[in-house]
């Protein structure tokens, strides 16, 4: 059986998507395709460009997979000419692995082609598609982010912007859209902003700039673009022929951008909300090491996305630091699901244990969070396989004891180990002789605050408290219905 997701990568949180945008380069699909391939991290089930022509045509090549199978082909990339283009990488949060849930979407309207990329999750797709489809809209995937094509199709509206400005205001949930019709691509943020977009720009031979669209500044780096500003919760840019143009049409209100987008799912190298990434975590981590120091040799990170946390943590704590643990990086996330006879083997896929730094020694292990916990104990096994003395593990974010809904593809609460088990427990079954979590005011001072506002928290941390800042009108019957942040 193919899986489209590593068999071994389960026990993390999996990333959104990733979307990109151009507007005014002769090579726009190109751009877009690198801009892709720097937000591989987002999303790696699937991929697609659509271009739009001089002639005004939409091309659109769409593919499961990884960006460089997908568009590295010079055939295919020569079937997407154009001065304007959007992309999207997909991993699933809902409908399922296959090609007509590849986005970006496309449909032709009264008014021309339209095309869009979404990042994020809507919490009331499932009561709009069904009032949809009661209208006789006809779905052609099972994906939410169809909704929005729907919504455009029957809106009164004349103009494609306020068309979409009509969507937006039906749909709950988050999202950062890129779309992109033959007269404008446009930009759009949900009013809480949980979900980044940046704008850039890059000089172009014609006088008039290039102008980017994409999920995180590292696609800009790649691309050669300069960063211009986060596009602001609530709202759309419209980039034309004639610049640019800013609409705002929800009424302000306090953002909510991820937290876990500190912790996770930004690549290190990308600034988000004008704060870096990779100082980010490393302050997390030593903020870490200061609630939760112990006696130890040797500080470890669980390689990759535990390296910034480990290297605050261990500059904090004066414990050395020590690639005790190396990554294998030529394991991909397509892969063909192993016998029963190799299963056993799991994480060793992945990781290695570097013997000469953890035998004998009392390890401090450091990641970025404990989701299932499967991992987490495999990873410890292996540890002490190789010698060590004593193994603890520090977590650089608080416990997950919640899904997320809002674009992230998160287990049930029942699947989650902070969920069911105390620390204590959690320490035991993974197999270390203590465990600790930074905790959530740590978080929030890592990230310049002097502790969470309860009363308007700064962040969207519902996978940590429970508190969601949306209203869940899709949820899940198994699960109770929690409770929103105070005054929502």
């Amino acid at each position: 059986m193919d899986l489209t997701t590593h068999p071994y990568d389960d026990d993390k949180f999996h990333e959104e998507c990733g979307v990109f945008g151009v507007w005014n380069h002769v090579d726009a699909a190109a751009l877009t395709a690198l801009g892709l391939h720097a937000l591989q991290h987002r999303g790696q089930e699937a991929s697609g460009i659509v271009a739009l022509s001089e002639a005004g045509v939409f091309n659109t090549h769409r593919g499961l997979g990884l960006v460089g199978d997908i568009f590295g082909d010079a055939k295919v990339m020569a079937q997407l000419p154009g001065r304007a283009a959007c992309g999207h990488n997909r991993y699933a949060t809902t409908g399922e692995t296959a090609l007509r849930n590849v986005q970006p979407l496309y449909a032709d309207f009264e008014f021309g082609g339209f095309a869009v990329g979404h990042n994020g999750n809507l919490t009331n797709a499932q009561v709009l598609r069904r009032a949809l489809v009661k209208r006789g809209c006809l779905f052609q995937s099972s994906t939410d982010s169809e909704v929005f094509i729907h919504l455009i199709a029957i809106s009164l509206y004349t103009n494609v912007v306020d068309r979409l400005i009509d969507a937006l205001k039906q749909v709950q949930g988050a999202y950062s859209l890129v779309a992109l019709h033959d007269g404008a691509l446009i930009g759009a943020r949900d009013p809480l902003g949980v979900r980044p977009l940046v704008l850039g720009s890059m000089p172009n031979a014609g006088g008039q700039p290039s102008w980017i669209l994409a999920s995180e500044t590292c696609a800009l780096d790649i691309v050669g673009a300069e960063f211009v500003r986060d596009v602001e919760p609530g709202e759309l840019v419209v980039i034309d022929d004639s610049g640019l143009r800013s609409i705002k049409p929800f009424a302000q209100t306090a953002s909510r951008f991820c937290i876990f987008e500190y912790i996770y799912f930004s690549r290190p190298d990308s600034v988000v909300e004008g704060t870096g990434v990779y100082e980010t975590r490393k302050l997390i981590g030593a903020e870490l090491a200061r609630e939760s120091h112990i006696a130890a040799d040797v500080v470890v990170p669980v390689p990759d996305s535990g390296v910034p946390a480990a290297m605050g943590y261990a500059r904090e704590s004066g414990i050395p630091f020590e690639l005790g643990i190396i990554r294998n990086h030529y394991v991909g996330r397509t892969f063909i699901e192993p016998t029963d006879q190799i299963r056993h083997l799991g994480v060793k896929l992945k990781h290695s244990a570097n013997r000469a730094m953890l035998e004998g020694k009392r390890v401090v292990l450091v990641d970025d969070s404990i989701v299932r916990g499967t991992t987490s104990k495999k990873i410890v096994e292996m540890v002490r396989l190789a010698g060590a003395a004593e193994v603890h593990m520090r977590v650089s974010s608080p416990p997950t004891t919640h899904s997320c809904f809002y674009g992230i593809d998160t287990p049930s609460r029942r699947q989650l180990l902070a969920a069911q088990h105390n620390i204590e427990e959690m320490a035991r079954l993974i197999g270390v002789d203590s465990l600790a979590f930074i905790s959530l005011d740590g978080l929030y001072r890592a990230l310049g605050y002097g502790k969470r506002n309860n009363a308007a928290p700064q962040f969207c941390d519902a996978c940590f408290t429970g508190e969601y800042s949306i209203p869940l009108i899709d949820w899940p019957s198994e699960q109770p219905q929690p409770a929103l942040i105070p005054g929502k």
